[in-house]
């Protein structure tokens, strides 16, 4: 073998072993993200606390009432609204209706700017500010003038929370029942992105014209003692970007980077295939 043919050899072999480094590097798999890390004290951790939603302004809440008598409990009922399902939309990341179906939907009383809603027969009622088992006992009070026996359902039919910052699917999302963790809200969100900063997970929420913040550190098994573990109806949640996260251009550098990467290790890998059979 003559020197030039192994210098040949050689700096193919170099080439090859440079392309695969940067094939390794650009591919690397992300980390999962950590939650609840470190010792669990579960005795104190055990016991659990969910807020009672409280009614605010803009909540859309569904009352259906009963009594001994189901005609007369109809007086003070929302017609249901019916309506066909041509085509299945998205609510929260999941997809709900089926085309050729119809759904049935309880309209529902929006409380209004002044905190008020209109029930039927029994008019304007001032309803901010309470919780379920309260409104419940409200109406009852009103409702024995007219019924025997009424008992209602009550349910907050737009309960939602929004989601901004470092996680796969921003939006906002309704939630089906009405609680919610910021764990299960994030799993909603199809979970952080690389660059979340895990250990400062802002929550912004507004109760009775006040808004309030708290911060949570979804690492530590503290976080499901705070207030604000369980979000509540609105709830803004914002995942905040760590330092170390390359801006957009050097997202785009990094990404072409990876291709040119790709792309060497495949010519070198021919060059040297190419070079092997002559």
């Amino acid at each position: 073998m003559n020197i030039s043919t192994h210098m040949k050899k050689t700096g193919l072999t170099h080439l090859l072993i440079l392309a695969v480094c940067c094939c390794l590097f650009s591919c690397k798999t992300q980390r999962q993200a950590q939650y609840l890390t470190g010792p669990l004290d579960s005795a104190a951790l055990s016991h659990i606390t969910v807020p009672e939603p409280i009614i605010q302004k803009g909540d859309l809440v569904g009352i259906t009432v009963y009594s001994d008598n189901a005609e007369a409990s109809a007086a003070f009922n929302q017609q249901m609204t019916t309506s066909a399902a041509s085509s299945a939309t998205q609510s929260g990341g999941n997809l709900i209706g089926v085309p050729g179906t119809t759904n049935q939907t309880m309209p529902g009383y929006l409380v209004d700017a002044a905190g008020n809603i209109r029930f039927q027969t029994l008019g304007e009622l001032h309803v901010e500010g309470l919780n379920k088992a309260q409104l419940d006992s409200m109406l009852k009070v009103q409702l024995v003038k007219y019924l025997k026996n009424p008992y209602l359902n009550i349910r907050f039919l737009n309960y939602k929370f929004t989601m901004l910052g470092e996680v796969n699917r921003q939006g906002v999302f309704t939630v089906p029942g009405e609680k919610i963790s910021i764990l299960e809200a994030l799993g909603m969100a199809g979970d952080v992105t690389l660059y979340a900063l895990k250990d400062s997970v802002m929550v912004i929420r507004e109760t009775n014209g006040k808004r309030t913040f708290g911060n949570l550190d979804v690492t530590k098994p503290e976080v499901l003692l705070s207030p604000y573990y369980y979000l509540q109806q609105n709830d803004i949640v914002i995942v905040k970007a760590n330092a170390k996260k390359p801006s957009i251009s050097e997202q785009t550098a990094t990404r072409r980077l990876a291709m040119i990467a790709t792309i060497t290790s495949i010519l070198v890998s021919l060059s040297l295939i190419l070079t092997r059979i002559n």
